[in-house]
């Protein structure tokens, strides 16, 4: 299935269950991505009290768990402790972006807070609409989503590539109300990524791939969710700007 989640379209990191192994189930994976959640809620509200390192923090952070991820892609069967450590590395990273985002608006308190129950708030919703079949991932939806998110990737690359001349791409950053609505489409790609997770994980269950997978399978969806918070807190911004 075409998925632009990394860790879920690597089709050979799941293989089957074989003699005593014990399978993977939906339960595990929602429990062991729990778990991840409070590991990087818990980290960044730790680097969210030490203003003193936040430049330390984010970069040991966002290169952590670059490494962590990289380490859970290519070996799976190290996710157990890949998982965890993405977590707390990427919490830290996240706790210093969320505290700056904050002083950047201090007249309007609980940006942060907002951006988290959002997140949770989406995640929950689309779980819902996903397991009450309200919302059928077919595979045009799976194809479209697939290519809004390729799309959205090439955008930023661009950004990233003008921003070393010191250009920014019109709309992107600014937040008027063509940039408030290219950030609710991003936001609702994102979200609609989560659909695409929930189904290839109902598979890889279906295929009886082994225990350990639970980990990497909520590490996935932490990439999917850390993407999510990023654009639902720049939305915010932009909103609280304008």
């Amino acid at each position: 299935m075409e998925t632009s989640n990394p860790l879920l379209a690597r089709d050979s990191a799941f293989s089957r269950t074989s003699g005593g192994v014990e399978a993977m189930t939906l339960e595990g994976v929602i429990n062991k991505t729990g778990i991840l959640l409070l590991l990087c809620i818990g980290a960044g509200a730790f680097s969210w009290s030490q203003p003193d390192l936040s430049m330390p923090l984010l970069i040991v952070g966002a290169l952590g768990g670059f490494i962590a991820c990289l380490v859970g892609i290519f070996k799976p069967t190290a996710s157990p402790v890949a998982a965890p450590l993405y977590a707390v590395l990427e919490g830290l990273c996240l706790g210093v972006i969320s505290r700056l985002t904050e002083v950047q608006f201090p007249q309007f308190p609980g940006i942060v807070v907002n951006a988290i129950m959002l997140t949770l708030g989406v995640l929950a919703l689309m779980l819902v609409l996903y397991t009450k079949r309200i919302i059928r991932v077919t595979d045009g939806l799976v194809r479209g989503v697939f290519v809004a998110t390729g799309a959205i990737c090439l955008v930023y690359v661009v950004d990233m590539f003008l921003g070393l001349f010191k250009i920014q791409m019109p709309y992107l950053h600014q937040s008027g109300p063509v940039g408030i609505v290219i950030s609710l489409v991003i936001v609702g790609i994102a979200a609609f990524n989560l659909l695409i997770d929930f189904r290839v994980i109902e598979e890889r269950i279906t295929n009886r791939s082994p225990r350990y997978m639970e980990w990497y399978c909520g590490l996935a969806l932490m990439v999917t969710l850390v993407w999510l918070y990023l654009e639902i807190l720049r939305l915010l911004s932009k909103m609280r700007s304008k």
